[in-house]
Order: structure tokens, then C-alpha cells, then sequence
């Protein structure tokens, strides 16, 4: 699976809240979140700080007992000009957890893969900072750059997510919907350097599966990894070849039904 350097992560983390600390001040406390829509910015801050919080804690304390999880969770300070110094320290925190010390210490993975507690909580928090620095900079009018090896690495992340042990458990719904009897997706990164930029997605009856590979595909999706995560995230439409610069090739109801059931807070 494309991972990132742990210290390229860990800077990522820091950087992308600090991105998203300043749309988040340019679009003001009570913005709407077009990205999401049920969400303000006030709604966006709060639940990137505190997930940053909560994480940060199950790393140091070594949790491995789901029961054991921290119940409480760290408070959005009331006055909006104290959340970029909030989210500072969360983003600090929860980077400095990660250490290299805690990457292959037992922390509890509710994904139920093979992949160390800490490793995959490092790569979830990316996953916030940037998606939701993207939702951030689309409310306040702003870019939100995303490098290519970032992109990759979380477009890989989100499949492990969707083909995890753990996924029909957590979202029935999603996991019975992106079953098939053989259908395959393949996506495509155009600005990634090596052979970190495809993925090859089976819709079998017993679920779905995917390998880091270029295949004949049902549908092929092709762009850049930036364009291809938010994609895939449902934060940019399918089919915007102007807004997006993604191509689709093949049977592109299969890859609108994959996108339509394979969102992370999907039921």
C-alpha cells in the first residue's frame, strides 16, 4: 500500500491544520461548509481539534481495549481567535504521538487490518487535515494545494478503509453495496513518479478488493492524485473534466455507483 514517510506524514498533519486554521479565520466562525453541507465552520473546527485530541491520547497512553477509549473530549475554546493557536496544538500533539517510537507499538486499529495502531490513526489524521482543509478553503473562497505523494497515499488509504475486516461492521450499508459479480474500476494518477499512482478495485460477492496495480478495467478513471482523492472523498464532482482535468473511460454509472456508496460517514 503507497504510505508516506512517517516524518513527511507527521509534517503533513502539522501543515495541512495550519492551512486549514487560516480558511477556517477567513471564512468566519459561522460559514456554511459547501463541502459539507450539514456543517459550519464552527462544526469543521471543533471536530478536527477534538479528533486530533482524542487520537493523540489513545496513541500515548498505548490503548489497545476499544473499551477503553477516552470518553471526553477536548473543548473548542468560545472565542473563534483562540482556534488557530487550538488547532496548533492539537496538530502538535497528536505529530508528536506518532513518534517513531509509537509507529509499531500495540495501539488499538479499529480497521482490523495489518497495519499498526499507530499507523493507521497517523494516516486517518492526515486524511482530516487535508480533506478537511479542502472543505475549509471551500468555504472561505480560498486554493487548497494537496502534493501528488500525499494525494496517493491517502487515495490508498481510503480503500484499505473500504476493504478493511471492520468496514461491513461499521458501515453495512456501504460495504453489501460496493459487493458485485466481478466489476472492476481501475483510477489513475497522472503526476505521481513511480507506480504509486494506480489502483485496481474487484467488486466480488464476498466484497470488495483492491491492489496497487494497471489493469483492463470496466471503467478507468484518470487525473491527478489531488483531483482523484477529492474525487473519490465526494468533495469534486465525477464528471467536471474542466473543474477536475479527470477522465473517464468505460462504464461511468459503475464509477458514480462506487462514489455514491463509499462515503466514510455513509450509513
Amino acid at each position: 500500500m503507497t504510505e508516506l514517510n512517517a516524518e513527511h506524514a507527521r509534517r503533513a498533519i502539522v501543515e495541512h491544520t495550519r492551512r486549514l486554521a487560516e480558511s477556517a479565520a477567513a471564512a468566519g466562525p459561522d460559514a456554511a461548509v459547501p463541502t459539507a453541507p450539514e456543517w459550519t465552520i464552527t462544526d469543521l473546527v471543533e471536530h478536527v481539534g477534538q479528533t486530533q485530541n482524542w487520537v493523540a491520547e489513545i496513541i500515548e497512553r498505548r490503548i489497545t481495549d476499544p473499551t477503553q477509549l477516552p470518553m471526553e473530549m477536548a473543548v473548542l475554546p468560545t472565542d473563534p481567535r483562540e482556534w488557530q493557536a487550538w488547532l496548533s496544538e492539537s496538530a502538535q500533539r497528536v505529530a508528536s504521538a506518532c513518534s517513531d517510537d509509537a509507529l509499531d507499538a500495540p495501539v488499538f486499529n479499529p480497521a482490523g487490518d495489518e497495519r499498526p495502531g499507530t499507523r493507521f490513526w497517523m494516516s486517518s489524521m492526515l486524511n482530516e487535515a487535508v480533506v478537511h482543509g479542502f472543505d475549509a478553503a471551500a468555504a472561505a473562497g480560498r486554493p487548497a494545494d494537496i502534493d501528488a505523494d500525499i494525494a496517493a497515499a491517502l487515495i490508498s488509504n481510503h480503500l484499505a478503509m473500504l476493504t478493511s475486516p471492520t468496514w461491513e461492521m461499521q458501515r453495512p450499508k456501504s460495504a453489501h453495496a460496493i459487493r458485485g459479480t466481478g466489476q472492476t474500476l481501475q483510477w489513475l494518477a497522472t503526476d505521481t513518479t513511480d507506480d504509486a499512482g494506480a489502483w485496481f478495485i474487484e467488486q466480488r460477492p464476498d466484497g470488495a478488493r483492491w491492489q496497487p496495480a494497471t489493469k483492463q478495467a470496466d471503467v478507468t478513471v484518470t487525473g491527478p492524485a489531488r483531483s482523484l482523492l477529492l474525487t473519490l472523498t465526494r468533495r469534486l464532482p465525477l464528471t467536471d473534466h474542466k473543474a477536475t482535468n479527470i477522465n473517464v473511460d468505460g462504464d461511468t454509472d459503475l464509477a458514480q455507483r462506487w462514489l455514491d456508496n463509499t462515503a466514510h460517514v455513509s450509513g
